[in-house]
């Protein structure tokens, strides 16, 4: 029992010196990089990366449905206006034409026939109409009997109906020969689609179709497409932006655009188009929402590249990313991106960050009440702080932020011009740094070097 008793003495004593050296030694402090804030010229941006692809294209198809039997133009050449691009095989047509034609003069004759047939029927009309006149008279003095002069008058009543409906016959007849006539011009004009030409000046970006291929034409509806004709000289990017990004960007903002063919090198954009409607990709909770932006790219931007033999140095389908700059501000105080974290109120308090929950020190002698507490704290809304030295302690301060970009934030207020604030390492001010914490200012390639490599 004694040897026990002595164990445990033993035990209970290292523990106690080891309590004690680390209360007279203390912590070892953080080390981190600090950097001054001062007045910059902070341009917001909102990047986004997309395909590069002409302001203009037409997909050329066909009315009329058959083989090509004449292909003019291959992929990049360049075309004029009512240049002829192909031809499709015209037998159909042609013999459509020629049958239409015929039925045109076959009706026209039939016209003829009626007109000749309601001049013979005015003359019996005539002669009726006399002679229904003269029965009327010998009616009126008895000479005849009521039997003839009614047939004299039925005579004469079918006569002028006679007339009438070979008239009616007539104005049928005319309608047929429009009719047919407007046949025959459509049949003319499916004729004329078989010769399929260029409707604006530009390149042929794409070329679906050879000579011998069938091509589907749907009069009203798109038929089989040719080819694709593009103004390569105006090119765009379309992009698509993010939802919490499109309320920033407005027509006529510029862009700086990177293309990935064209290494180290920038071109200049301004925003042509903003989409109203948004593209969704998915129907879950976790769906994407993102809204079309197209950005044209300033030709002046690229001019060098321009010459005989390379015309269009853009392609539709190159990939690139563009930086639109939303807003500009000159001479304003800012600091590193990285200097600038979120905590609770209460969060402000000296405790161990290993011991935290929620925001706030919850030790395993607080009750349950009070863990709910903490999370009811923990939701409340954060609110921005800088970390800077103080006595070679990290304190805090609250600021209010502005417009930023990729590397530095501006500070409305909080923060003087020329105080140094902690700017990393990321994981310390994000995460671990309290206020009173202890800290210890190195260089930045010392605080990224390991243990290992010294």
């Amino acid at each position: 029992m004694k040897k026990i008793y002595w164990i445990v003495g033993i035990g209970i004593a290292i523990i106690i010196a080891v309590v004690v050296v680390k209360a007279l030694n203390g912590s070892k402090p953080t080390d981190v990089i600090t950097e001054k804030a001062k007045k910059r010229d902070i341009i917001e941006l909102v990047s986004a990366n997309g395909k590069i692809q002409p302001e203009t294209e037409l997909k050329i198809s066909s009315d009329v449905s058959g083989e090509i039997v004449d292909m003019l133009v291959k992929e990049g050449d360049q075309v004029k206006k009512g240049q002829l691009l192909c031809r499709i095989k015209p037998d159909i047509y042609e013999s459509n034409i020629e049958r239409v034609a015929a039925s045109v003069n076959s009706t026209k004759a039939n016209l003829k026939t009626n007109i000749a047939q309601l001049e013979q029927a005015k003359a019996n009309l005539v002669n009726a109409e006399a002679m229904h006149a003269r029965n009327k008279k010998l009616f009126d003095q008895n000479a005849i009997s009521q039997q003839d002069f009614d047939a004299s008058k039925a005579q004469f009543l079918a006569a002028k109906a006679n007339v009438d409906g070979l008239e009616e016959n007539i104005k049928a007849s005319e309608f047929n020969v429009k009719g047919m006539e407007a046949s025959l011009k459509e049949a003319s004009t499916n004729l004329d689609k078989t010769y399929i030409y260029a409707p604006v000046d530009g390149t042929v970006s794409k070329l679906n179709v050879e000579k011998g291929e069938r091509v589907v034409g749907v009069t009203g509806l798109q038929g089989t497409e040719i080819l694709r004709l593009a103004n390569l000289n105006e090119m765009e990017v379309s992009i698509e932006v993010n939802e919490n990004d499109i309320i920033r960007v407005h027509k006529n903002d510029t862009a700086l655009i990177e293309v990935d063919a064209y290494l180290d090198k920038k071109f200049k954009g301004i925003v042509t188009e903003i989409a109203n409607s948004a593209n969704t990709i998915g129907i879950t909770a976790d769906q994407v929402t993102n809204f079309v932006v197209k950005v044209r790219l300033l030709r002046e931007s690229y001019l060098d590249l321009v010459s005989e033999q390379n015309a269009a140095p853009f392609r539709p389908g190159m990939s690139a990313s563009v930086d639109i700059q939303t807003k500009r501000m000159s001479n304003v105080l800012s600091v590193p991106i990285m200097a600038v974290t979120t905590r609770h109120t209460d969060s402000t308090q000296v405790f161990k960050a290993e011991d935290e929950e929620y925001g706030v020190k919850v030790t395993n002698e607080e009750s349950e009440k009070e863990k709910e507490k903490a999370k009811e704290k923990s939701n409340e809304k954060q609110k921005e702080y800088v970390f800077v030295i103080n006595n070679g302690k990290a304190d805090l301060l609250e600021v209010k932020t502005g417009i930023q970009n990729n590397d530095y934030i501006e500070i409305t207020s909080g923060v003087t011009d020329g105080l140094e604030v902690i700017t990393g390492p990321y994981g310390a001010v994000a995460r671990t740094l309290r206020k009173g914490t202890k800290v210890k200012v190195v260089d930045k390639d010392k605080l990224f070097t390991s243990p290992e490599k010294e």
